[in-house]
């Protein structure tokens, strides 16, 4: 049961931690408008649904930033008040001291962790829509994910993907249907390698198959390589491959063992997986790496001096976040290594900070 010294704590980190993501999201969408979505000069409505839908996510994201602020300021502004004095006096130790703050984060982190399984691949399948129908006018980039496929569609043409490699440039298991103006089946492609070359894609191992109304049996014709030209907005598919925000972490499991399954090359979607729940510890880690440099003495800088190595840090955490991810997408490192060693090791470092860290 918590005190009125952990309520008074709590509400200080609260207030920080809520007006710091208030102004992270409002920068945010502000300099993405300005950056991004502006030269698109799409209608105003379009342009605040998508902003309203993209809200969430950034919330979500930004979660980790905000309560690493509201341990920041919590810690320095009762430092410079001598307030963290006199709980020391009164016999309090730092750890003490910082459990409602740090309660409060595991509180947060699994709120966003529900958040961004059950809330946001919902909301992000809206959002993609709003961003490429509406406002990119390039619906060839608007994907779904049902099952163990990709979906797209380009006009009159839909196909699927099994797997996307986007950074490499590559697709495992297309498959595409060829439509008439009355919507009906006219060509099949099916292709067990893809090159992306921009307007270009190099098939390899695959068949065509033409149904006409001439011959009752579908025309069927094998290739070992082919090359075809897709329209324009499908060229960009690669821009658009974030298929796994869409995803739920139950959907996204599934997804891999079904390609898995089939053979296909599924490292980038594990590596999101696991991304999945390491995110979530994200918001603890910062929040836990701001204790040590929040209550060391007023000298050398002070407050600014703690906040500004505290942000030194958190760049260095997310490169060492980053770094994991991409190397675990190339396969230099397991998945489940790659997206929690960063994790693990600035725990570790934080937990020297503090051992070292006088009263």
């Amino acid at each position: 049961m918590f005190n009125i010294i952990d309520r008074y704590i709590a509400k200080i980190f609260l207030t920080f931690f809520a007006g710091g993501l208030i102004v992270f999201v409002t920068l945010f969408i502000a300099i993405n408008y300005m950056t991004e979505i502006a030269a698109y000069k799409a209608p105003a409505e379009a342009v605040i649904k998508y902003y309203g839908l993209v809200s969430p996510s950034l919330v979500y994201q930004f979660m980790p930033v905000a309560c690493l602020l509201g341990t920041i300021f919590t810690l320095s502004s009762m430092s410079k008040t001598n307030e963290l004095v006199a709980l020391f006096s009164s016999g309090m130790s730092l750890a003490r001291i910082s459990l409602p703050i740090l309660v409060l984060v595991v509180l947060i982190s699994s709120a966003g962790f529900w958040i961004n399984d059950r809330l946001l691949p919902i909301v992000n399948q809206r959002k993609n829509y709003v961003l490429y129908v509406d406002i990119q006018k390039k619906p060839g980039l608007y994907s779904t994910v049902k099952t163990n496929k990709i979906w797209y569609r380009s006009g009159n043409v839909l196909f699927n993907i099994k797997t996307l490699q986007a950074d490499k440039g590559t697709a495992q298991g297309l498959t595409m249907y060829y439509f008439n103006s009355a919507w009906q089946l006219i060509q099949m492609i099916t292709a067990a390698d893809v090159k992306l070359a921009g307007a270009q894609w190099e098939l390899a191992k695959g068949t065509v198959t033409l149904f006409t109304k001439e011959s009752s049996v579908p025309l069927t014709q094998d290739f070992s390589k082919k090359t075809i030209a897709v329209a324009e907005d499908t060229a960009d598919i690669q821009k658009s491959s974030q298929s796994t925000e869409t995803l739920s972490v139950s959907e996204l499991k599934k997804f891999i063992t079904r390609n898995k399954e089939s053979g296909l090359d599924t490292l980038r979607y594990e590596v999101d997986y696991h991304a999945k729940f390491s995110f979530a510890f994200a918001a603890f880690v910062m929040s836990f790496l701001g204790i040590p440099f929040s209550v060391t003495r007023q000298r050398a800088g002070g407050t600014a001096f703690n906040v500004g190595a505290t942000i030194v840090l958190a760049f260095v955490y997310w490169a060492a976040y980053s770094s994991g991810i991409t190397l675990g997408q190339h396969g230099a490192m397991p998945p489940l290594m790659a997206v929690w060693v960063p994790n693990m090791a600035m725990v570790a470092l934080s937990a020297v900070f503090l051992m070292r860290l006088r009263r």
